[in-house]
């Protein structure tokens, strides 16, 4: 199929070209800087917020829409001044008649929630990004109704892996160990989360967006939870690194859960089909 990643440039986005192109598909990877795309897919620098978008896209049958300011940001202005752009994007995505929208999601669009995360599970987000995210999930739900547009809405969770391009605790670990500092500030590292490699994360996000089987929310996740602590213990120790954890350095965050994973239910629905389909 012909599919359009929009931030293509992205942290998770070259990861998903990637896979992809792997899968045989063809690919047209946008964004506003070309940053190690992989040079199988057609890049395109568009403002995606324009007028005629999906011709302009070459009228992909797949458009996943990962395309985000400030990701890392969690109360950037952006997340709020820009969530109407998105909107019009995926409104005229709708309008042309697009077999297949995929949208990044995020878990902090539930907010503070101690648990298992289901695609029934209410949300209440405490962050501008968690909110903007929520909003745009919702518009969208109501948009595709009455239409033959097949949305998934693809939620992440904690995401890891390829360090030297993310904003994550281990890139930072990662940094000062190369700097020679012997501690880095540290919560208490109790909280436990849904740790996902990015690879992985690709990997659910580009079989999600080519099957029309499950639609909706759709966890992008390993299903377990593991604590922040031990995970990044594992992860200096699998370094050889010498830094250690200055624990309680740093509050926690109010709208961080103490305990959050995501139910694996559906994307373990769709692996097990891909696999069988294609005699993996």
């Amino acid at each position: 199929m012909k599919i359009a990643v929009t931030g293509a440039s992205g942290y998770i986005g070259r990861h998903v070209v990637d896979i992809l192109v792997k899968l045989g598909h063809e690919v047209i990877a946008v964004d506003l800087i070309n940053k190690g795309i992989n040079t199988d897919a057609k890049f395109k620098t568009l403002d995606i917020f324009c007028d005629d978008i999906y011709d302009k896209l070459e009228r992909p049958e797949v458009c996943i829409h990962l395309a985000w300011k400030d990701g890392f940001s969690h109360n950037s202005d952006a997340h709020m001044e820009m969530l109407s752009s998105h909107y019009r994007f995926v409104k005229c995505l709708i309008n042309s008649g697009i077999k297949h929208l995929s949208i990044m999601g995020s878990m902090h669009e539930v907010g503070y929630h101690e648990g298992v995360i289901d695609e029934n599970t209410p949300t209440n987000p405490l962050s501008m990004y968690g909110i903007a995210k929520n909003s745009l999930r919702e518009a969208t739900q109501l948009l595709v109704r009455d239409t033959n547009t097949c949305f998934t809405w693809l939620r992440a969770f904690y995401i890891i892996g390829d360090d030297s391009n993310n904003n994550s605790i281990f890139s930072k670990i990662s940094q000062m160990e190369k700097e020679g500092k012997e501690t880095f500030p540290f919560g208490t590292g109790k909280n436990k989360y849904d740790f996902i490699d990015v690879d992985e994360l690709a990997f659910q996000i580009a079989i999600a967006s080519i099957q029309d089987d499950e639609s909706g929310i759709i966890n992008c996740c390993s299903g377990k939870t593991v604590s922040l602590a031990e995970k990044v213990n594992e992860y200096i120790e699998k370094n050889k690194y010498h830094i250690k954890p200055l624990y309680g350095a740093f509050p926690e965050r109010a709208y961080d859960s103490p305990a959050i994973w995501g139910d694996s239910t559906k994307i373990n629905r769709i692996i097990e089909k891909y696999y069988e389909q294609n005699k993996v």
